[in-house]
């Protein structure tokens, strides 16, 4: 099975907690993250001076941010078909105890 590899191209603030990307493949995603920030790692991100500073990494081609969220470029890439296990986990996420 061949497993097409991406990277992100560009990324731009669209909304609140949402994102235009762009991929090496010309193709374009507009995400809303909003149901996913939770946990250790993405929870910080619904500070949206935080969520905003969003850069891409040019080593791996993928969205950053400072506190080292991230995410595999494929996810970016095919994203309606990983949103609800990724929206399944955040809740899972907010219940765990800090």
């Amino acid at each position: 099975m061949i497993h097409k590899q991406h990277r992100v191209s560009s990324c731009a603030v669209a909304a609140d907690y949402t994102l235009e990307i762009g991929f090496d493949d010309s193709s374009f995603r507009v995400i809303d993250f909003r149901s996913i920030l939770a946990g250790e790692i993405y929870g910080p991100l619904r500070d949206l001076n935080v969520f905003n500073l969003a850069t891409i990494d040019p080593e791996v081609g993928t969205i950053v941010w400072l506190n080292g969220a991230d995410f595999d470029p494929a996810t970016l890439h095919d994203w309606p078909e990983h949103e609800p296990l990724l929206r399944e986990m955040a809740r899972r996420w907010n219940r765990v105890p800090a």
